[in-house]
């Protein structure tokens, strides 16, 4: 996210994702890597993960070097 500023409300694009993901998750963002961010939330205890809403309507979270401003 060191791109760019990103708040609640920006669009942004998930660039990769570092866990393994549902089949239905890994087609959507093939077909459409953007969404809009929603929230933000405390992972692991100190990183920073980022709730995205997707372009079917499902959120999903991502680290926060998964994404970068669209």
């Amino acid at each position: 996210m060191s791109q760019a500023t990103i708040n609640i409300g920006s669009k942004v694009r998930v660039t990769r994702v570092r866990d393994r993901i549902p089949n239905a998750l890994v087609e959507l963002l093939k077909k459409d890597a953007t969404g809009t961010v929603e929230e933000f939330r405390t992972v692991d205890g100190k990183g920073i993960g980022v709730v995205v809403k997707l372009s079917d309507g499902s959120t999903s979270w991502f680290f926060e070097d998964e994404i970068a401003a669209a």
